[in-house]
């Protein structure tokens, strides 16, 4: 054996005592630990449209049925039926989850619709609060609705002053209020949940939120990296769609999956609601409970 020879094998015996002799709890320590499953509850939900049945009551048994766990009404029925749905949740294991708009006017116009807004959103966060919804979803403006303030930094200034203001009465009220972005088709002002979550730091408001929407989140390079860009910090809500026609989930095929978004609602202990906004092909009587299958299934798979 040359010198060489001799040195090459001396150190690779070295080595392998050095590893033979460690501690094992290093060797361990250099493994990928096994993932953790997580334990995070789905809490899902429906807006009026979504539930099978002609009276809120039907709707409420139809949900019942399903395990559904949250109603989500719209703004302006919450006003006009603000007393059967005390009464319909009052015994029942369904509680108000988001409030879905229903204002007048937009927080960014230029006329008098920013009064109307001002009035009607105050109206629908109070009476929100009063039944303990997790917020009223507002748009800050949708592309059709002029005359809008331009999209500047001087607007989005504006914005977060307003939407001070806006929660910190809700948060007396007992609620928030929540950013909906929008796909660009729909909303030029706010279409990355990132940038919702943003505005919410900036407002420098606890009663400001945001959420994400998986049929407007086509925007997003990555369902969790969005949801995970505003943490349980911000997040307040997540709206369901099929991701191809925003119909029920489930409907549009391999194209409703769920998985990547779902597995960041996990990781980060998201324990509010995934709401249902979406039309139905089929008949809901088959598609509903097939939708609600699906999303149990792809939440055990995340």
């Amino acid at each position: 054996m040359d010198r060489r020879d001799f040195f090459k094998t001396s150190l690779m015996g070295a080595g392998a005592l050095a590893v033979a002799s460690g501690p094992l709890g290093l060797v361990r320590g250099c493994a990928p630990s096994a993932p953790v499953k997580s334990q995070t509850p789905l809490h899902l939900s429906f807006q009026l449209g979504t539930a099978v049945g002609e009276s809120l009551a039907e709707k409420m048994d139809y949900m019942e049925s399903l395990g559904i766990e949250g109603f989500e009404p719209g703004g302006g029925y919450l006003l006009e039926h603000f007393d059967e749905i005390a009464n319909e949740i009052k015994n029942r294991d369904i509680k108000v989850s988001a409030i879905c708009a229903g204002f007048d006017g937009f927080i960014l116009a230029e006329d008098g619709q920013k009064q109307e807004f001002d009035t009607s959103m105050r109206e629908i966060v109070e009476a929100a609060g009063k039944l303990g919804s997790t917020g009223v979803i507002m748009v800050p403006a949708f592309n059709g609705q002029q005359p809008c303030m331009p999209h500047t930094q001087a607007t989005r200034d504006y914005l977060c002053e307003q939407l001070h203001e806006l929660g910190e009465f809700a948060l007396k009220c007992g609620t928030t209020v929540i950013l909906e972005p929008l796909n660009r088709a729909e909303a030029f002002y706010l279409r990355l949940v990132s940038d919702a979550a943003a505005i919410c730091r900036d407002s420098k408001s606890k009663g400001v939120k945001c959420m994400g929407d998986f049929w407007h989140m086509k925007e997003e390079t990555s369902d969790y990296a969005a949801f995970m860009s505003a943490g349980t910090e911000y997040l307040q809500h997540v709206h369901i769609a099929s991701r191809g026609n925003r119909k029920m989930p489930g409907e549009d095929g391999a194209l409703d999956n769920y998985v990547d978004g779902m597995r960041a609602l996990k990781e980060m202990g998201y324990d509010k609601y995934i709401s249902f906004e979406c039309g139905s092909i089929g008949d809901r009587s088959v598609t509903v409970p097939a939708a609600v299958e699906l999303l149990r299934t792809q939440w055990e798979q995340a």
